[in-house]
């Protein structure tokens, strides 16, 4: 125990110092309390007892400051600047960041910067950007590691718990992240793009999303521009392992070929924190007029829906909006549309999905019709046959009464084109009868007396009459 202490002086654990690694390396740069409110949430509903909300804050986020505390002693992190409020920022160095990929099993090359010197300013870009990763993954804090709290503590816990889920976790998600129009990835060129985060949930039916937050203080113009940057990295494409030509953001993610059966790039979604002068809901339709190429899609004839295939969807929200519904609230604005939705299917394309459905149902039934009508086709055939055939069967030339199959087919029998039958009018019963009348008008023996007469009497003696 004295050597932990000697190594790690504030006697943090493994389990805090992961947490930091994988959240600072992943958001490059964060306060105490969002690396707590990510890697543990469950220390957000203990120390409710304190006096104020600053001596609570100070007690959940305790562990995690003393990791912080003893990383910065083996030189994995250093602290960047203060927010605002108050709250002391911190950044991995490069020695940090190389842990942090084993954490996060990625190559140290997609591990970006140490963001030193971010917070020099206080660093309201970053915690715009930290605070939308928070909302979308809504972490649920671990109820065993609340058994012996206060009922009350754990069934706050158990409320969050029950609350819509969020989408992935740490490791689904990316800052920062260059989007080269020229150049490669790890030398972009001019004319390109940055994402503020990429979230990557295939397992949460999200397999794909670029993020941009926006503080209001760009314009519409200056969105829009942005906007452009990305459809030219869309569009970008170059060689991959195999030689065959795809777009450059398929040789780094994966994504299915189709999304609600549209041929779309991926979605950007844009999150408004109203810090700034500029008024979103004044922003927001300025900025649809100006990308309308990007994102418009093809209304089907007949159909209320349209087709995307080489479109942008586009999606805004606001981060109030996002922290109180999340992934699953009605809060998303998909550009194109006059109603708000839930992330998945702000992304997506339910009406087509829905007039897809229905075609297909209609194609079933169709098949299902045709093949019923074949079956009633064949059916009807049978029944003009079996009509036929009963036509065509013999009756008995003595009772009148219809031949059965097997009769019918010994009548018919013929020996190298002589019947074989003896009455072959007549039915079973009837041949029957015929054959026992025959039998009964012949007599027994008749046939050897009439042979016995014909034959001449022999007269006895003549050779012993020659001798003499």
């Amino acid at each position: 125990m004295a050597g932990q202490r000697k190594t790690n002086p504030a006697g943090s654990t493994n389990q805090f110092r992961g947490d930091v690694l994988r959240v600072l390396g992943v958001l490059k740069v964060a306060t105490a309390d969002q690396i707590q409110r990510i890697g543990a949430p469950h220390l957000t509903f203990r120390h409710a007892d304190k006096p104020t909300p600053s001596k609570q804050k100070q007690a959940r986020t305790a562990s995690h400051t003393g990791a912080l505390s003893d990383m910065r002693k083996h030189g994995l992190s250093e602290n960047g600047g203060a927010t605002e409020t108050g709250d002391t920022l911190r950044n991995l160095t490069l020695k940090g960041l190389e842990a942090a990929s084993y954490e996060l099993r990625r190559p140290v090359t997609e591990m970006g910067s140490t963001a030193r010197g971010a917070g020099s300013s206080g660093g309201s870009h970053p915690m715009t950007v930290n605070e939308t990763v928070i909302a979308m993954l809504r972490p649920k804090p671990n109820m065993a590691k609340l058994a012996d709290d206060p009922a009350d503590v754990q069934a706050a816990a158990q409320a969050a718990v029950d609350e819509p889920a969020g989408i992935g976790t740490i490791a689904s998600f990316w800052t920062e992240v260059p989007l080269p129009a020229t150049g490669t990835w790890n030398a972009p060129g001019k004319g390109g793009a940055q994402a503020d985060i990429v979230l990557t949930a295939p397992q949460d039916q999200v397999p794909l999303l670029f993020i941009e937050a926006d503080n209001c203080h760009e314009t519409a113009e200056e969105l829009a521009d942005k906007l452009e940057k990305y459809a030219r990295f869309f569009r970008r494409r170059m060689k991959d392992t195999d030689g065959k030509e795809r777009p450059m953001w398929r040789t780094r993610w994966n994504a299915p070929e189709t999304w609600s059966g549209d041929r779309t790039h991926p979605p950007v979604l844009l999150v408004f924190n109203r810090i700034g002068e500029r008024n979103p809901n004044r922003t927001i339709p300025r900025l649809m007029d100006l990308t309308r190429h990007l994102w418009e899609g093809q209304r089907q004839k007949g159909d209320h829906h349209h087709h995307y295939d080489g479109r942008i969807p586009i999606i805004a929200t606001g981060l109030n909006n996002l922290c109180k519904g999340g992934p699953d609230g009605p809060v998303f604005l998909r550009f194109g549309r006059d109603y708000m939705e839930p992330l998945r299917d702000a992304i997506g394309n339910p009406r087509r999905e829905a007039a897809d459905a229905r075609a297909r149902e209609a194609a079933v039934r169709a098949q299902e019709e045709y093949k019923e009508q074949v079956r009633r086709a064949a059916r009807e055939q049978d029944a003009r046959k079996a009509a036929e055939r009963e036509a065509r069967r013999p009756a008995c030339a003595d009772c009148g009464a219809k031949f059965t199959d097997d009769r019918w087919e010994q009548a018919k029998a013929t020996d190298w084109g002589t019947a074989t039958d003896s009455h072959p009018r007549l039915c079973d019963d009837c041949k029957q009868q015929a054959q026992a009348a025959a039998a009964r008008q012949t007599p027994v023996g008749g046939d050897r007396q009439e042979q016995d007469q014909a034959v001449p009497e022999q007269k006895t003696g003549r050779w012993f009459s020659r001798r003499t």
